[in-house]
């Protein structure tokens, strides 16, 4: 019986690296802390038919390209787009046997500590997440996002009139407290751009509109959040937007002679309910070619044109 291998990548994940810029001894340091990670594909087939591995780029190497490269790089390092596209551009043309590389960068913020020009504070609010991908001479396709944004309105929320039948028993309500922890990609139609611009452009426009967006369901806040990001930026050709519900259930006060008039709630958070939704510019955008589809990648994604 003859086999056959199909699709397979290898790399280096979650190196984690943290860029000092001293540029200007008299000037305030910046700061970058970014988690790496490189996935390879290309002529790696010997490696796992026969054991041999002469051309296989060592994993070490990875994570030696990805700290080397945090110095090498110089202003590109600055915006985690730019680090990224760097770094595929340096495996796809520099190693002959790499065909793609995909490049996933999480962005980890930093803000001054008290106007102190040299000390920090974590900024835990989100975490700022990148997806460079690189195959052969097209060219590389970026995908900005964020993730773990949580945010909460306690009121211009409703959530009635759904489907009903026998297992139905959640209440209508036309106020409630709405609150979700916001998972969000954009694919660029274009990388001529000042990244750290679009990021903030997009970050205030789905803020924004959470914020001001009259809410009939979570649904329609995806959908107002992911037009405004899009209206942010006419360079982003689509958003994909990820969002749990975290419940706030309205506590039964009664027992103790108490009203509760939406003002005490219980916050559970699982099970929850889990929506999804792309936002196109046009109806024949198809940008899947630059997400990250994770291990389970099938050959037929990954042999998508980068331009497509």
């Amino acid at each position: 019986m003859s086999y056959v291998l199909g699709y397979n990548q290898y790399g280096k994940a979650e190196v984690h690296v943290v860029r000092v810029f001293r540029d200007d001894p008299a000037a305030p340091h910046d700061l970058v802390d970014y988690n790496v990670s490189v996935a390879l594909t290309g002529d790696f087939d010997e490696a796992h038919q026969t054991g041999d591995q002469a051309k296989v780029l060592t994993t070490d190497a990875c994570k030696n390209t990805v700290n080397a490269f945090a110095k090498e790089a110089g202003d590109a390092v600055r915006h985690p787009e730019s680090f990224a596209l760097a770094l595929a551009n340096h495996f796809v043309d520099d190693v002959p046997q790499v065909e793609s590389a995909r490049i996933n960068v999480e962005a980890f913020p930093w803000v001054r500590s008290h106007d102190n020009p040299h000390a920090f504070v974590k900024n835990g609010d989100y975490v700022r997440t990148v997806t460079v991908t690189r195959r052969g001479s097209a060219p590389a396709t970026v995908v900005s996002g964020l993730k773990d944004l949580t945010v909460l309105k306690t009121t211009d929320s409703e959530f009635h009139g759904f489907y009903q039948e026998k297992y139905t028993t959640l209440q209508p309500t036309n106020d409630r407290v709405m609150a979700t922890a916001i998972k969000a990609q954009w694919a660029h139609s274009s990388n001529d751009k000042d990244w750290g611009a679009s990021f903030d452009a997009v970050f205030d426009a789905v803020t924004l509109a959470f914020a001001n967006a009259y809410s009939y369901a979570l649904q329609h806040t995806i959908w107002e959040m992911g037009q405004a990001a899009l209206d942010a930026d006419a360079t982003i050709a689509e958003i994909r937007m990820s969002c749990p519900n975290k419940h706030h259930f309205v506590l039964d006060l009664s027992s103790f002679d108490l009203e509760n008039n939406n003002e005490v709630f219980h916050a559970d958070d699982r099970p929850y309910g889990l929506i999804e939704a792309t936002i196109k510019r046009t109806a024949d955008v198809d940008a899947s070619a630059a997400y990250d589809p994770g291990q389970a990648w099938s050959e037929a994604v990954a042999k998508v044109p980068a331009d497509a």
